[in-house]
């Protein structure tokens, strides 16, 4: 079984119409979160994976969105909340409301989340992999130990997996805000059949979304970030 891995989309149509286009045949797709937020396309990038179906677990700034408070939020990641809020329609706010901090895929062997398998909003980043993730997910979602193949988290907007014992462990990076200094959108492919993964960075056009951005009335600094990938 092929999955293709997305994370971090944040309302960036653009990059994840280029991930969707560039991605090889797979089984299935799933999200590890925040679909809104930051970007000027909160509503397309939501149709886009309803449309599809694609599982998706609920990131930070989708919990936000559905709140309408964003506690501990930056200037910019608050003004993208604020879009969210003023341009989804009832319907894909529900949407966000309705989504799991975590859920199993791929035949109950793969798990979701966006943060940390038992704390959703820490940041877990690839150094920070260990085989142990893997078993704290499986409680988490009450899974028999040893029955996960892979642990899939987002949050952190790098891109990285290691392979234990217990299954991989995998950040497919970001779509729409990729933080690693590649501005290329990211994801990844996982075999959960031989706990492998491949990562995958794809080209889109920048500039185009630095300018809608602008044109949305969003701090501009979101746009200008996506040219260095930070």
């Amino acid at each position: 079984m092929q999955l293709g891995v997305i994370s971090d989309i944040h309302g960036n149509r653009v990059a994840l119409e280029a991930v969707l286009d560039d991605m090889p045949p797979v089984d299935g797709v799933v999200c590890a979160g925040d679909v809104v937020g930051y970007g000027p396309w909160p509503g397309d990038c939501v149709a886009a994976l309803r449309e599809r179906g694609v599982p998706t677990v609920s990131g930070n700034h989708d919990r936000a969105v559905v709140a309408g408070s964003a506690p501990g939020f930056n200037g910019m990641a608050r003004a993208g909340v604020e879009y969210a809020r003023e341009t989804l329609d009832e319907a894909a706010v529900e949407w966000l409301g309705g989504l799991p901090h975590r859920r199993v895929v791929g035949g109950n062997r793969v798990a979701v989340a966006h943060g940390h398998p038992a704390e959703p909003d820490r940041y877990t980043y690839p150094k920070e992999f260990t085989g142990g993730l893997v078993d704290t997910a499986a409680d988490q979602l009450a899974v028999d130990p040893g029955g996960l193949d892979a642990l899939i988290l987002g949050h952190t907007h790098v891109q990285g997996h290691e392979t234990f014992p217990e299954g991989v462990v995998l950040n497919p990076g970001s779509v729409g805000q990729p933080r690693d200094r590649d501005p290329r959108a990211a994801y990844a492919v996982l075999d959960v059949e031989d706990r492998s993964v491949t990562e995958h960075r794809v080209e889109y056009d920048v500039d185009a979304v630095a300018e809608a951005v602008d044109d949305a009335g969003l701090p501009s600094a979101i746009g200008e970030r996506l040219f260095d990938g930070k």
